[in-house]
């Protein structure tokens, strides 16, 4: 049986290691914040190449503390893909910001840079004041935070990198979760680096911007949990997950050059009729999807019928474009302001990606797809 993600295999790998590891965490009993949290967090401060790392208990925590400790409030306005989980629009409206929707590249999917200017002037006619852009590295492809940095600076923007399904990937070998102001991943289960259950953490070169944010990590804390000097959430990270996460991690740059591996079988070996991801010089990506595009939605469901009649799974990542959402409708954008995103709507779909995918399982994927 063909697995779309396979954290079976996985496992298999790491079982001894991950044992030793809880049967450790067992005999200590810290299971709030114990010592795997806190040498989680410096050995991914050392893998991303940043002065702090704050762990918390979810990917969308991860972009929601920030945007907390920055003070983004009412009448601020955030800049954000449209063609994106909901988490990275959700944490716009929780700290009461608007979000202002961008269109995507047609070959990364990832936030067009050279539309962020028209989304600053869109912004400034609504009466919003334009404060920050979070780029997403959709499916694992790092956004252009070159290009990005550039039209930031010009309109002094901060950025926050929604790394959520990129940790792992790079651009001339700067890690994802290096770039912008601060940086947010996602440890969910079928993440690149993905733990037993929900986690996430938060990445910054920015020594005052840590302090607040750890302390918005714990309700607010100042000298301890009951010492409260600002609103916070409750958002530590398991030590249980931090057991599991040390142990991936150990792995994870194999697991990394596998996924590529992975990926390089299927690009070159991809029907003409489907648009594989196409991967500029100097960029690497750690393949949270391997995502294609179909020419037609009606072709795309038969693919995926198809697909499941032999048996191999596929997803689409995502139906329908953000600013097409039910819960942003009150934002009056309508079908057609964002063209790109909802054509990749129409037409994107996903196959088995992981690092543990045989090329005979390739083989048979290919064969289906033909």
């Amino acid at each position: 049986m063909i697995h779309f993600i396979d954290l079976k295999k996985q496992q298999d790998i790491i079982r001894k290691r991950l044992d030793k590891r809880i049967s450790s965490l067992l005999d200590h009993n810290n299971y709030i914040m114990g010592p795997e949290v806190f040498e989680l967090e410096e050995k991914l401060a050392q893998y991303v190449s940043v002065k702090h790392c704050i762990s918390c208990s979810s990917g969308t925590d991860a972009l929601l503390i920030p945007l907390m400790a920055m003070g983004i409030g009412p009448g601020d306005a955030i800049l954000t893909p449209s063609f994106t989980y909901i988490a990275t629009a959700e944490v716009i409206r929780l700290v009461g910001a608007t979000p202002v929707f961008v269109d995507i590249d047609p070959d990364t999917f990832n936030i067009n840079p050279d539309l962020i200017p028209e989304a600053v002037q869109f912004a400034l006619r609504k009466g919003l004041n334009p404060k920050v852009i979070i780029p997403v590295d959709l499916f694992g492809f790092p956004a252009d935070y070159e290009k990005i940095e550039k039209y930031a600076n010009e309109n002094n923007l901060l950025i926050l990198e929604d790394a959520a399904q990129g940790f792992g990937g790079s651009i001339n070998e700067k890690k994802a979760g290096s770039f912008g102001n601060v940086a947010a991943t996602s440890f969910f289960p079928a993440k690149p680096l993905g733990c037993y259950g929900d986690g996430g953490a938060i990445f910054t070169d920015d020594d005052d911007l840590a302090q607040i944010m750890l302390s918005i990590r714990v309700h607010g804390s100042g000298i301890d949990k009951y010492d409260n000097v600002r609103l916070g959430i409750n958002s530590r990270l398991d030590t249980l997950q931090a057991a599991v996460l040390l142990e991936k991690l150990a792995i994870f740059p194999d697991e990394t050059i596998k996924r590529n591996k992975v990926a390089q079988y299927y690009s070159l070996n991809m029907q003409e009729y489907l648009k594989a991801p196409n991967i500029p010089e100097g960029f690497i990506s750690s393949w949270a999807q391997y995502s294609v595009l179909a020419r037609s939605n009606i072709e795309r469901e038969l693919i995926i019928k198809h697909l499941k009649e032999a048996e191999i799974p596929s997803m689409i990542y995502y139906r329908l474009p953000l600013h097409l959402q039910e819960v942003f409708s009150d934002l009056e954008y309508v079908k057609g302001d964002f063209p790109v995103s909802e054509d990749s709507a129409e037409r994107i779909f996903s196959i088995p990606m992981h690092p543990y995918l045989e090329k005979g399982e390739q083989d048979d994927i290919i064969e289906a797809l033909n």
